[in-house]
This record gives C-alpha cells, sequence and structure tokens, in this order.
C-alpha cells in the first residue's frame, strides 16, 4: 500500500517480493542471473598449492581494473593459506588487500554488492565480496544556476561521496550525521540524510528516514520523484524543499537546524523544511554588506507583490476601475487602445501566456540559440505586434515589468508557482475587477498559511512573534556579530548560535 493510504483513483503497488532473488548463493545461480548481460565478466583464479580455483566474477565499467588486478587478482595468486584454516577466512584476515572484503550468505547481497561495483570470489566454503568501484565522475566545477562573485566557486557533482567530502570540509564537526538510504525497486538509489546531532529536532530526521524507507518505486531519477513523497500535501505548486547545487548553502541550511539530502545521480542537494523565506533567500545576501542585502531582499518581496499583482490590477483598473487613475495616464491609456481591436483583458492573458512559451523555448534550445530565440520573440516580435495595432504599448510594459520581476525570485520551483498564481490572478481580474483579485489574493495568503512541511508553518517566519522578532525577522538581514540566534520555528535544541 502506498506510503499515503488509499485514496480516490489510488492505486496500491504490487507487494514487495523478499527475496528479490530466489535460489541458493551458488556461481550457476549468479551466473543465470547475469545472463544475457555483456558486460558480466569473470575469471578463474588458482592459488598455489590450492587443489580447488577461485571464480572472480564484476560487471565491467563498474570497476576499475586497477584496483581488481592489484588489490584482488594478484594477491590471490601468491596467498599462502595455512593447513586447517578456512579459506574465506584467511582471505578476510588479509589474503586480498581490500579495505571492504566482506563475507556474504544471500543471493540478494551478493548481488547487490557486484551492481554497486564490487567483485565477488566464490570460494569452496564461501562468498566474498571486494569493492573495487570505480571513481569515473565529473569533477568538481562552478555551479551553473546559483552564481557567486565573493564567495565559494564549486558545486555538487553526480557522485554522492564526492559530494558528502564537500560538506565534511565545510563543517568539520563530529556532529553532523550522514545515514544512508536506498530507494527504488529497480534504480536502487542511494540517498544519504544529512543533520547536525544536538542541534537540529531529533523528531525531524527520524520522520524524513521513516518515509525515505517507505518509498515504494521503481526508480529514483529525478528531484520531483523525492520531492512528492516526502512533503505534503501534493496539491499546491509551491515547493517545499529547496534543491541547490552548492555546499555552501547547503551547510549554511543545516546550521539554521534543517535536514539536508544528497541523491546519487544527482547533481544537486535539498533542503528541508522550506517556508517563503528560505526561497527568497539569495546565496550572495551572505556575501554582501548587510545593508546592501537588507535593501535587496526588501526590492526581492516588492518583485514578488509587482509579478504576481500587476497583470491583474492592469486588467482590473482598464476594464473596470478606469477612475481610479489620473486623468492624463487613463487618457494615454485609452489613446493608446484605440486601434487595437481586442479587450484589454484578452490582451494580457495572451501576453502572458507568449511570455511563458518564449520562456520555455528560450529554456529548452541550447543557450547561444535560446538567447536569440529570446531577443526575437521580445524585441522583434513585441514591436511588431505593437506596429500591427493587435496589442497596446502599456499592455507590453506590463507584462514585461512583471515578467522581469519574477526573474529577480532566487529559487526556480518558487517563481514557477508565482507564474501560475500570477495567470489565475489575471483570470479572477478580468472576471469581477478589483474585486477578482482581493479575492484571488486572499486565497493565496489562506493557502500559504495553510500549507505545512513536516510540522512546520510554510509562513513560520512571518508569524514568529519570539526571539527571531528581535533580529529582524525573515526580510531583514542583520549584520554577522549580531546575529545570535536560529530561526524560531525551526524548534532546534541549541537555538543560540553563540553567546
Amino acid at each position: 500500500m502506498s506510503l499515503f493510504g488509499a485514496g480516490a483513483g489510488h492505486v496500491a503497488h504490487h507487494p514487495r517480493r523478499e527475496p528479490e532473488l530466489d535460489g541458493p548463493l551458488t556461481w550457476e545461480r549468479v551466473e543465470a542471473v547475469f545472463a544475457d548481460c555483456e558486460d558480466f565478466s569473470h575469471k578463474e583464479v588458482r592459488p598455489p598449492h590450492w587443489e580447488t580455483g577461485i571464480r572472480v566474477c564484476w560487471l565491467g565499467g563498474m570497476v576499475r581494473s586497477e584496483r581488481l588486478n592489484d588489490y584482488v587478482l594478484r594477491p590471490l595468486g601468491t596467498v599462502d593459506i595455512p593447513q586447517g584454516k578456512r579459506l574465506t577466512r584467511a582471505l578476510l584476515d588479509g589474503g586480498v588487500w581490500n579495505q571492504d572484503a566482506r563475507e556474504q550468505t544471500t543471493l540478494d547481497d551478493t548481488v547487490a554488492q557486484l551492481l554497486e561495483g564490487s567483485c565477488a570470489l566464490f570460494l569452496p566454503d564461501g562468498v566474498i565480496t571486494c569493492s573495487v568501484e570505480t571513481e569515473e565522475k565529473r569533477s568538481v566545477s562552478e555551479p551553473e544556476n546559483e552564481t557567486e562573485t565573493k564567495g565559494a566557486r564549486d558545486s555538487f557533482v553526480e557522485s554522492v561521496r564526492t559530494n558528502t567530502s564537500l560538506i565534511r570540509r565545510r563543517l568539520r564537526s563530529p556532529h553532523l550525521k550522514i545515514q544512508r538510504h536506498v530507494v527504488g525497486r529497480q534504480t536502487r538509489t542511494p540517498v544519504e540524510l544529512l543533520w547536525l546531532e544536538g542541534l537540529t529536532d531529533p523528531a525531524l530526521p527520524a520522520r524524513i528516514a521513516r518515509r525515505l524507507d517507505e518509498i515504494d518505486e521503481d526508480g529514483l531519477l529525478t528531484t520531483a520523484e523525492l520531492e512528492e513523497y516526502l512533503t505534503d500535501p501534493r496539491a499546491t505548486a509551491f515547493p517545499r524543499m529547496l534543491f541547490t547545487e552548492r555546499p555552501d548553502r547547503m551547510c549554511r541550511g543545516l546550521l539554521e537546524g534543517r535536514v539536508a539530502l544528497l541523491i546519487d545521480g544527482l547533481a544537486v542537494g535539498a533542503l528541508l523544511p522550506g517556508d517563503v523565506s528560505l526561497f527568497l533567500k539569495a546565496p550572495q545576501d551572505r556575501s554582501y554588506h548587510w545593508l546592501a542585502a537588507t535593501v535587496l531582499r526588501v526590492l526581492r518581496y516588492v518583485c514578488v507583490v509587482l509579478t504576481l499583482l500587476l497583470p491583474g490590477f492592469y486588467i482590473a483598473v482598464a476594464e473596470f476601475h478606469l477612475e481610479l487613475i489620473p486623468t492624463s495616464l487613463a487618457l494615454s491609456i485609452i489613446a493608446s487602445k484605440q486601434d487595437v481591436p481586442f479587450p484589454t483583458a484578452f490582451e494580457v492573458i495572451g501576453l502572458l501566456v507568449a511570455f511563458e512559451v518564449l520562456q520555455e523555448a528560450g529554456q529548452r534550445l541550447p543557450k547561444t540559440i535560446g538567447q536569440t530565440v529570446s531577443i526575437i520573440g521580445g524585441l522583434v516580435v513585441g514591436q511588431a505586434a505593437v506596429d500591427a495595432k493587435i496589442v497596446s504599448p502599456v499592455v507590453v510594459i506590463v507584462v514585461a515589468v512583471a515578467g522581469v520581476a519574477g526573474f529577480t525570485v532566487p529559487d526556480q520551483d518558487f517563481a514557477n508557482a508565482l507564474r501560475l498564481w500570477r495567470l489565475l490572478l489575471a483570470l479572477l481580474a478580468a472576471l469581477a475587477g478589483l474585486f477578482g483579485v482581493t479575492v484571488g489574493a486572499a486565497l493565496l495568503i489562506a493557502h500559504l498559511a495553510g500549507l505545512e512541511d513536516h510540522g512546520f508553518p510554510y509562513l513560520g517566519p512571518f508569524g514568529t512573534t519570539g526571539r527571531n522578532a528581535l533580529e529582524g525577522g525573515p526580510v531583514i538581514r542583520r549584520p554577522v556579530p549580531e546575529d545570535k540566534l536560529r530561526p524560531t520555528e525551526l524548534n532546534t535544541e541549541n537555538w543560540r548560535k553563540r553567546g
């Protein structure tokens, strides 16, 4: 049964087989499991003075040849086993030069080790696996989406162990805990849970660990497949997990009392629980002077209001409440619309949709072509539409300001949610004017106020009246010497950063 229970239209997962592979742990059975697998390789080695040989098998591309040859095959050709000692025990005690040599007793565990980059040694009295995995991976490079001018220039890669090392290099604390989970029946993707013991609310990592273990899916290949299992309710466009490619940003979240997730194969990490203020903080805020960072943060909140309300407000004023604006501006708007055959609501909503199409096209195409499409679409097509009297110049300005204001949001997932609500508010304005905009804004606030992530309210930072209110709340970035308290809403065990 699904983690979240049965509901309308719910289809339960088929039951998990335990064990997944039938049969005894024998060479013949392992060979049958990897039948028709071109990358399955094996070799027989006969140590001196041994009556029987040792079958060694591995998966090509998953192991490093030098390690296999130097630390497994070569020692096997020279090892001298004392009389009366078990062969398995002799190899575990130093017969092979491998720090991760372990005896296996089940077929499932042996196959799992082979798939993770180990080789298997089939002895007359047991089976041993030795880790000889390859370390082929993309080198650590600069972040592409979260650029920094005065901070660190490294970003996460697809290797989870490399990513944990990037965290350890910054958080050299013995209280940093890393817990491993495996998600996906077929992909068996390693997911590692990180938190600071003695600082993070202990119920939070325990709850997330339980949910990770209860995930029952065929595979974990994208971030949404993890987010939609770990957060609820799902009927919202707003993200509850912050995905970042910067190790320093993840360390900052851990120091606040949040929990982090690293997924093998994905070059991003996740922080949770998330709230509105977390998605509106840029990584550069801690690098700039506190006054400049505060002004930029306030500007960001103003841009959020602009991108949400400006198109709907313009529709409401131009269609229903023209008397609310100055006479000269009203005359200018009327003059610009004289030869336009479409109503204002149709113009604005049509341009918003066209803006989304251009933005989507720019993201899907290669970078150089995408930038060209955006320029052509924004300048040439927009100017041509105005000259052809299809849209008025004021509508183009309103939609352009709303679109550019949305680009100031640091998190792309949060910006996507704002884009959806911007279109919804424009539709409500077309139906009921300012009353529709007001109702839509009230619904948005009520929706955000009703969201919770693992018991932590989504608008928690804005409803705080305790110790965090003394330090300026989520908008003002206090000077570092005066920033002494962790967020109240996270229920951290140690809420003081220093004396």
